[in-house]
């Protein structure tokens, strides 16, 4: 499998630490030593048979900072692009590049470079199922996350019908792909058993998605095929589900049993960290009754003291403090634009 890690992602929701030149793939998050975009490269590098066979494709205002976090890539591996246009455009554009490298039959594995997985060997036993289905159905597999609870946070998958065993792992047609629900339609979905997360990776034989590309996303295939890179200013600013996976008859999944987060926003990092203790302490912390908090600084100097807190994340990085509600951490993009809206503060963003 050739791994290509989508690397070009904003992660305002991890605001102030995530930055607009300093992304989270970029950070350490999960208390290890490692960013989350050297921990995926990780995982990959072994499918890859090293990490001459690992792709990365990111922005060009941050490529630099990939390079520096993964020395060892070879250059020509790493796609820049001129500016974002979601994940349609990044997976054609290197869909093109490894079939024009290695041949339409080579198998392509998309994998975000944010996402945490909790056990590495059943992770790569469900790769390994979701490479077999593809090569065998000539299909396009996705990986879906057993949902824990009913969230409204992530798109749905619905399971059809078992198409059989690969590594030992059921595989299924897809029903349908759903976006964001409702309260009462997640927990529908939850009680149903038939119902995945859309965790974002998928895998295929390059051939089979750049003939779903021609078929449901020709707007973007044909330019890049024509005119390169240089066409992705004029390309529509698509996701990858949108253009493909929603419309497709080739899209299939398989079921995941590891755990997995994809690392969205500071709750991630206290459903990771937390371990039973009353708060999740990543700054120097003295409180006093103060319970279900997150406390994070940059600064080994800085101390936190909080009185009567509860649910209640505070982050500390150079001139900015966040204080923010747990159940309120989707409205950090919301801030974001008031901070764009004013000239003096456009620095911090």
């Amino acid at each position: 499998m050739i791994p290509v890690i989508l690397a070009g992602g904003k992660g305002e929701r991890f605001w102030p630490l995530s930055r607009r030149q300093r992304p989270k793939q970029f950070l350490c998050l999960d208390g290890s030593d490692r960013s989350l975009l050297q921990a995926t490269a990780d995982r990959l590098r072994d499918l890859a048979d090293g990490v001459e066979g690992l792709w990365v494709i990111t922005a060009s205002h941050i490529a630099e900072i990939v390079q520096k976090q993964l020395p060892d890539l070879p250059f020509e591996n790493l796609l820049v692009e001129i500016e974002g246009r979601d994940t349609a455009p990044a997976v054609a554009w290197a869909t093109l590049e490894i079939a024009r490298r290695y041949g339409e039959e080579a198998m392509v594995g998309f994998f975000p470079a944010d996402h945490w997985i909790g056990d590495r060997m059943a992770f790569y036993q469900t790769l390994k199922a979701a490479e077999e289905l593809a090569k065998t159905h000539g299909a396009i597999a996705t990986l879906g996350i057993t949902p824990t609870y009913p969230a409204t946070g992530y798109g749905y998958i619905e399971q059809g019908d078992k198409v059989g065993l690969f590594n030992d792992c059921p595989g299924y047609k897809v029903s349908r792909f759903t976006e964001k629900p409702d309260l009462a339609t997640a927990e529908s979905f939850l009680a149903s058993g038939r119902f995945s997360w859309n965790g974002g990776m998928f895998i295929f034989p390059a051939g089979v998605m750049l003939q779903e590309l021609r078929t449901y996303a020709p707007e973007i295939l044909m330019p890049l095929e024509e005119q390169g890179s240089s066409c992705y200013p004029s390309l529509p600013k698509l996701s990858i589900d949108y253009a493909v996976m929603e419309k497709t008859q080739k899209a299939h999944v398989v079921p995941v049993t590891f755990k997995w987060d994809d690392l969205g926003d500071w709750n991630a990092i206290d459903r990771l960290l937390k371990n039973g203790k009353p708060n999740v302490e990543l700054a120097q912390h003295v409180g006093l009754d103060t319970e279900g908090a997150l406390l994070y600084s940059n600064n080994n100097d800085d101390l936190i003291v909080t009185i009567g807190l509860e649910d209640t994340i505070v982050v500390r990085d150079g001139k900015v403090t966040l204080i923010v509600k747990k159940d309120r951490t989707q409205d950090i993009k919301e801030v974001l634009k008031l901070l764009q809206s004013d000239p003096k503060l456009t620095e911090l963003l």
